[in-house]
């Protein structure tokens, strides 16, 4: 575990976006007892604390963060049993997410390859249940490791006691828990889970519900989210973002019915789902109030590729990309009648 100087690393300089301002401290902590470690030295010392492990799903104030920022820096994927075709994966908090994909595909482990490629860090996974192209964490996850900061003690999570729902679980509005690391239990076959997502069976020349090889799924994932500005690149300013910036809103059947009416001859794409709710596509809603992609208001912009995506190109403030995320959720709630709510964590700001 060590202490950074905070002149030489801006909260901006560890974010996908390339913004927030710069925190009171930064210690870096590289495995699990460091991170512990951490928390609990500024819990003691009164200070508040900010994990950050890949800053892919995060948005800091301007005014940066008035306390510790502990980054997650832990890494390891090593198997921790088998039962007949299953195996279970241990991933450290601090291990890049698609580093760990790409290590279960290439040894024929099924379970998470449509989720190649998203960014960030594995213990951020299931805090938000990140999902994609058919599948989410909560489908694969058998355990959570995590430190309790309120009663001081280290305690493991049952997939039901996460209470997964659609990007949310127990620890996501909360600082109580920090996850240390996951386990996932995964299949040994070589093919893909059922291909449940209509785009990706395209792509894979497949029906839905299908089974395909996993390098294939793969590499199908990833030229899809690079078409979308979804993978990382240096060079291409449309992935400067926190992905999708906005959730897909889930409806009840009645505020369904009113946004059909609004909608007029628009027919809005709808996924039904139990109890008579409806997800819809937060892009499609974006795009049909007026804000198209590569939609630019100063230095910052919706990408070109991907109308969930905000993104800074650079040369801006936290304040203008806010700006821009307030200006198009009012839009869709005056065009439709449905607010959108953010994805990433914000700290220290709101809009």
């Amino acid at each position: 575990m060590s202490d950074n100087s905070l002149a030489r690393h801006a909260l901006a300089d560890l974010t996908t976006l390339g913004l927030g301002g710069p925190a009171d401290k930064l210690v870096t902590a590289g495995s699990s007892d460091d991170i512990v470690a951490a928390v609990r030295d500024a819990g003691r010392a009164g200070e508040p604390v900010l994990l950050l492990a890949g800053g892919s799903n995060v948005v800091v104030s301007d005014a940066g963060f008035p306390g510790t920022v502990v980054l997650i820096r832990s890494s390891g994927v090593s198997v921790t049993g088998r039962d007949g075709d299953s195996v279970s994966v241990r991933m450290a908090a601090g291990h890049p997410w698609d580093d760990a994909v790409a290590q279960t595909v290439a040894a024929g482990w099924s379970g998470i390859e449509a989720m190649s490629g998203v960014p960030g860090a594995a213990g951020s996974t299931p805090i938000q249940n990140v999902g994609a192209y058919g599948q989410d964490v909560s489908q694969t996850v058998e355990s959570v490791t995590v430190y309790d900061r309120t009663e001081g003690e280290i305690r493991q999570f049952t997939p039901e006691e996460c209470r997964f729902e659609f990007r949310n679980s127990v620890f996501k509005y909360t600082d109580r828990w920090v996850v240390l690391d996951v386990v996932f239990r995964l299949r040994q076959d070589g093919l893909s889970g059922p291909v449940a997502y209509a785009e990706l069976a395209r792509v894979l020349g497949v029906e839905l519900g299908e089974r395909a090889p996993l390098d294939k799924v793969r590499e199908a994932v990833l030229e899809l989210r690079r078409s979308k500005g979804m993978v990382l690149d240096p060079t291409d300013p449309d992935t400067r973002s926190v992905g999708s910036f906005f959730v897909n809103p889930i409806l009840s059947a009645e505020a369904y019915e009113r946004l059909r009416e609004r909608a007029g001859e628009l027919e809005p794409p709808a996924w039904p789902g139990a109890d008579g709710v409806v997800k819809l596509s937060a892009a499609w809603l974006i795009e049909q109030a007026g804000f198209g992609k590569g939609y630019r208001r100063g230095p910052v912009a919706i990408s070109s590729k991907h109308a969930l995506a905000l993104t800074h190109p650079g040369g801006g403030l936290t304040a203008d990309l806010l700006a821009l995320a307030a200006e198009i959720r009012d839009g869709v709630h005056d065009r439709f009648g449905v607010t959108l709510r953010p994805e990433p964590v914000l700290v220290g700001c709101e809009f």
